[in-house]
């Protein structure tokens, strides 16, 4: 059996690769979020509220245009990632536009090794916690890095999808967290035709796995809520359904596509 640190390597290898094609995407538009547009949904903006001079902690932030729109709301911003290629990107970035953000380069398990302070808020979403294990260690970290009475805001995409092959034909995998996913991507959601072909490992985290971690480490929901639609085209066999909304075809309006929650620490 292969250990969690050399399933972390691998997801380490396969996000470097996928970096490379995602900085100049159509699908993350440089050009505009350079010229300030921000790159945050209404969703996790909704949720987030004013964080004018507060602090934020962003995990797995990818190469960080969304920790960088929370700086550019006021906050003083950290962002951490696994990969060294978009946490390069990242900084380099955040230099260049002269941002209150910061990022660190690590598995999110290994963060107390690297950062010891607490934030305001604790910000992750997207495509995010499907890359981890254990539910368990994530909402212990979620917990460790929040201020007595700070709030974690959460968006992610429906354990519901997952389910599903890669092109809603079948249901492939179970709901529930029962075997680690092995698979070999090819392409990438931000461009299927780019030249990379990568083995991916996954974990598939059912809601009631979700919402009792963070209720166990000390957290209490206050907003919780499902959506019949992803905010962005990623999915194959997708199609828009309203602005800004996308629906797998055949399943309009039927397929739970993604949550969101708010939770604070308990004082």
């Amino acid at each position: 059996m292969q250990s969690a640190d050399k399933f972390a390597e691998i997801n380490r290898a396969l996000w470097n690769e996928k970096t490379k094609h995602h900085v100049n995407s159509d699908f993350y538009d440089m050009p505009s979020f350079l010229a300030g547009n921000t790159t945050l949904k209404d969703i996790e903006l909704g949720l987030l509220g004013d964080v004018n001079g507060k602090s934020v902690l962003h995990l797995q932030c990818h190469f960080g245009q969304d920790t960088m729109s929370i700086a550019r709301m006021g906050a003083a911003a950290t962002g951490v990632d696994l990969s060294d290629e978009a946490i390069n990107t990242a900084t380099e970035l955040a230099g260049d536009l002269s941002l209150n953000a910061k990022f660190i380069c690590c598995n999110i398990y290994d963060l107390p090794q690297h950062l010891d302070e607490q934030f305001d808020v604790v910000f992750t979403t997207y495509g995010t916690i499907g890359w981890l294990p254990d539910m368990k260690k994530w909402a212990e970290i979620v917990s460790r890095y929040l201020k007595p009475g700070g709030k974690f805001v959460f968006a992610e995409f429906h354990p519901a999808l997952w389910m599903f092959d890669n092109d809603f034909t079948h249901v492939q995998y179970s709901y529930f967290n029962k075997d680690v996913i092995i698979e070999y991507e090819q392409g990438t959601y931000a461009d299927r035709q780019a030249d990379m072909q990568l083995e991916s490992v996954s974990w598939n985290h059912d809601l009631a796995e979700v919402l009792q971690s963070l209720i166990n480490a000390g957290l209490s929901i206050e907003v919780f809520s499902e959506y019949d639609y992803s905010p962005y085209n990623c999915f194959a066999n997708s199609i828009e359904v309203g602005p800004g909304k996308f629906q797998i075809v055949g399943m309009e309006g039927k397929l739970p596509m993604m949550y969101a929650l708010r939770a604070v620490k308990q004082s």
